[in-house]
């Protein structure tokens, strides 16, 4: 049974919260941090188009922007515990910092899509252990008492950024150009980790010298890297038919596997997958990253058809997606606070019916919907993300002592941010699917001489069109509805899935009250 997390056993050393101003620009400093981290995952969404375009490269492989920060993310993200345990808290994360504004300055410079890639997989690796230990300094900086209020400021950062990065990607990429949207991280995270050493390096966390488990590490670049790989070349070669993706897929199975069994005989792992035997943690965390590859699979997709498919520039798209903060930012602080009076579970099923109700109204977007019906869901799912990621956090992390805080946060980031990267290849390569299979069955309807498609193309070419233009037009009209319908055909998929999850939650146990005696929910009951 491992100790509660008030267990006075677990943590001799831990430093007193901070008070004051010292209390405020911790909290400002970490939040920065975190922030600028998330806004580079968020970013670069509504860039894409533009950034292909410069670097002539088509949309699809330009998604690789973004799943490789992902990929790149995830290797580093579960090597927090032992980086932490071997260089301290206040050093780790502000050398990932400052290497973050250095990977940022170079990914600005890029000039070919794989240098962008390259810089991106550093700019991931460096980042890696940011988010976590953000959560893990942040809850150290204030009363047990107060942890949802923690949570729930930590929580309003992670959601600012999304909303901020479409709007102030797009507005950069039309008003400046698409490298300023890097350019942005450095005097953000100068000031971040000016402020962090300042009020930090007095609270260092204890290093102990841990062996190297370069088996480990070895094993997880490898499968991880080939699962991604994978994921982004799927659609190029036709998946499972190309031989290429065929040894990928049996690298990543074979690496997690072996993977799986060092890291649970190792003396020293370098992922601590022990905490998975916690009933909490498990579930938790499985409900949040199958929740947030969902979601973040969603975000990415919204901001491509809005840009290839109806017309929208960078900035329109982004101010389609903005009024997600909205709700949000008011309703976690209220989040927060009352996280620890009420069941998680409940507000969580909450936040899964939220999303449910946005993706069904999604579902019904047509080619003819307009700016404000667009709107309507993203507002609405504002509340939805309110409620989302500060119960599930607060469930995943009950009862963890103090010293394995870090690991915890780290793996369960690590499962997100896998879970985010491997959501986004599934619905563009379900998108471009469905798509052509909308237009090969609007396509036969013309073949058989619809009277609709003849009138239109008669009227085009009475328009002064050649006959081969105007059937040009049609095709770009059918493409359009073909991928307006198959973007239709996930929204509405992922809305049964998260009623589905509703169910996951509820096998996690609920943490205990405050001020209620703690509860062991780490036992495979």
């Amino acid at each position: 049974m491992a100790e509660p997390l008030n267990s006075p056993q677990a943590a001799p050393d831990t430093p007193p919260p901070l008070k004051g101003a010292a209390l405020l620009l911790g909290t400002v400093s970490l939040s920065l941090a975190t922030f600028m981290n998330v806004l580079d995952s968020s970013i670069a969404n509504v860039s894409l188009p533009a950034i292909s375009g410069d670097l002539g490269v088509s949309a699809t492989q330009g998604t690789w922007v973004i799943t490789s920060f992902g990929v790149a993310n995830a290797i580093s993200v579960p090597l927090t515990g032992w980086l932490t345990q071997r260089f301290g808290a206040v050093r780790l994360f502000t050398t990932s910092v400052l290497l973050f504004v250095l990977a940022s300055w170079l990914c600005g410079f890029a000039h070919s899509l794989e240098m962008l890639v390259a810089c991106r997989v550093l700019q991931g690796l460096v980042a890696g252990p940011m988010i976590p230990l953000s959560q893990t300094l942040l809850l150290s900086s204030y009363p047990r008492e107060k942890a949802g209020t923690a949570l729930a400021l930590w929580g309003v950062t992670t959601l600012v950024a999304p909303v901020v990065g479409p709007l102030l990607g797009g507005w950069i990429t039309d008003t400046v150009s698409w490298p300023w949207i890097f350019y942005i991280n450095v005097p953000v995270g100068l000031l971040a980790a000016a402020l962090t050493w300042g009020i930090y390096r007095k609270r260092e966390t204890q290093i102990r010298k841990l062996p190297i488990d370069g088996v480990g590490l070895a094993l997880l670049v490898v499968w991880v890297s080939a699962l991604q790989i994978m994921l982004d070349k799927g659609k190029e070669l036709d998946w499972f038919a190309s031989g290429e993706i065929q040894l990928l897929g049996a690298t990543a199975l074979a690496g997690f596997l072996v993977f799986l069994v060092w890291e649970l005989t190792d003396k020293h792992p370098v992922v601590d997958l022990r905490l998975f035997a916690r009933r909490n943690f498990s579930f938790g965390v499985l409900t949040l990253s199958v929740a947030y590859g969902l979601f973040f699979g969603n975000v990415v997709l919204l901001p491509l058809w809005l840009q290839q498919w109806m017309g929208y520039t960078a900035t329109d798209a982004g101010m389609a997606l903005a009024p997600v903060g909205l709700l949000a930012i008011l309703l976690s602080p209220v989040v927060g606070r009352n996280v620890s009076r009420f069941d998680p579970r409940l507000m969580t099923t909450l936040a899964f019916l939220l999303f449910s109700l946005v993706l069904l109204m999604r579902s019904n977007f047509t080619t003819q919907t307009d700016f404000a019906t667009i709107m309507v869901p993203t507002i609405l799912q504002g509340a939805a993300l309110a409620f989302f990621f500060i119960p599930l956090t607060t469930i995943a992390l009950s009862g963890i002592t103090p010293d394995r805080i870090a690991a915890a946060a780290g793996l369960s980031n690590f499962v997100r941010i896998t879970a985010g990267a491997i959501g986004t290849s599934i619905t563009t390569t379900l998108w471009e699917s469905r798509a052509g299979l909308h237009h090969q069955h609007m396509v036969e309807r013309l073949a058989m001489g619809d009277p609709a498609a003849r009138a239109s193309v008669d009227a085009l070419t009475q328009a002064g069109m050649s006959a081969e233009q105007a059937w040009a037009q049609i095709n770009r009209l059918i493409d359009q509805q073909a991928y307006t319908r198959a973007a239709d055909d996930i929204f509405l998929g992922s809305a049964f899935l998260f009623l589905g999850l509703i169910a996951l939650i509820w096998l996690t146990q609920r943490p205990p009250r405050l001020g209620a005696a703690p509860v062991d929910a780490g036992g495979a009951h």
